[in-house]
């Protein structure tokens, strides 16, 4: 029989050898916890959030309007008006513009990121839900869900490039890598990544996303050339965005909707509005290491990162008709 300081001996020689092998005893990984609650109340609906990082600001959509709120204080700044059923906001910070998905009257709205009014509307397909601003064209392209098309315009004259791209089915979320010449869309309903070629701008080649399906979240990791998918079946799925092979994928929570990546912690997020989750991931070249699963707030389903302070923002309310829940939560590591 051990001695007590032989026991402690034993004990803690092993938790040496543990520590020296790789095996710490705590995780090493950042867990996130909640910080605060925004409110902003209203009723009405509300779809994607973005975090301009560099500019200090977080654009919240809600019904007709976006609501701009300092990401370093928490308050709401300011909003941008006149945009039936915005679906999502992106900035170009070098044009000091932003631009807006007017999914009701099926344009796009280019604001004045200091003033916050609107410079002038871009017709696009119908209903333009996701968008996005890529930088070295100086493109906006925006996604039509009812048009199954993409609208391609230029963010510094207004001027339309492209009027209708077609997907050849319901486009989700859409993310650039202007240096492969491609941009990436989920088509939700036919359960694929539709490349497309950004000079031609038309679809280059279409890429199965099994065992996911559904895809409604996309975030893509430049460096890694990895695309992070979160689907309607509970599945978060790494592609190789140069070949199209699902690296591999794990389950994730119940009514997916968003994802998003921080390259400063090389963390993967994919939020679940219908379990009231999301799932924190280690993004790496060949596997999806599980972190944390996030208690959020169930129909908490769309979600944005601020990649300086890496903390994640989810908009959520009682209902939609609720005049006075409509609030950001705040999560940050701990």
């Amino acid at each position: 029989m051990l001695r007590s300081r032989d026991a402690l001996t034993v004990v803690f020689v092993a938790f040496v050898l543990g520590t020296a092998l790789g095996r710490p005893a705590v995780a090493a990984e950042p867990h996130y916890k909640l910080v605060k609650e925004i409110p902003i109340g209203g009723g009405g609906g509300w779809d994607y959030l973005n975090a301009d990082a560099a500019g200090r600001r977080l654009y919240v959509t809600h019904g007709t309007k976006v609501v701009v709120i300092d990401l370093d204080t928490d308050k709401v700044v300011g909003e941008v008006t006149d945009t039936p059923g915005v679906h999502g906001f992106v900035v170009a910070p070098d044009l000091k513009r932003g631009f807006s998905s007017n999914g009701q009257e099926n344009k796009s709205s280019i604001v004045d990121l200091e003033t916050l009014k609107t410079i002038s509307k871009v017709p696009t397909g119908a209903n333009p839900d996701a968008l996005l601003f890529e930088p070295k064209s100086g493109e906006v392209w925006t996604f039509n869900g009812r048009g199954q098309s993409a609208t391609v315009f230029d963010g510094k004259t207004g001027r339309v490039i492209t009027e209708a791209i077609p997907l050849g089915g319901k486009p989700e979320t859409g993310v650039a890598d202007a240096d492969a010449n491609r941009v990436y869309v989920n088509i939700e309903n036919k359960n694929e990544i539709a490349v497309i070629d950004m000079k031609e701008k038309k679809v280059a080649q279409r890429w199965p996303i099994a065992p996911g399906a559904t895809a409604t979240g996309l975030a893509i990791d430049p460096a890694l050339h990895r695309l992070i998918i979160g689907c309607g079946n509970s599945k978060m799925v790494l592609m190789d965005s140069t070949s199209g092979k699902v690296v591999t994928s794990i389950d994730c929570g119940q009514g997916v909707d968003a994802a998003a990546f921080d390259p400063g912690t090389h963390l993967g997020f994919v939020s679940g509005g219908g379990s009231g989750t999301v799932t924190v991931a280690k993004v790496e070249a060949d596997k999806l290491t599980p972190v944390q699963t996030l208690t959020t707030e169930r129909g908490a389903r769309t979600m944005t990162v601020d990649t300086k302070t890496h903390r994640i923002y989810l908009a959520n309310a009682k209902s939609r008709t609720d005049a006075n829940s409509f609030k950001v939560l705040v999560y940050g590591m701990e």
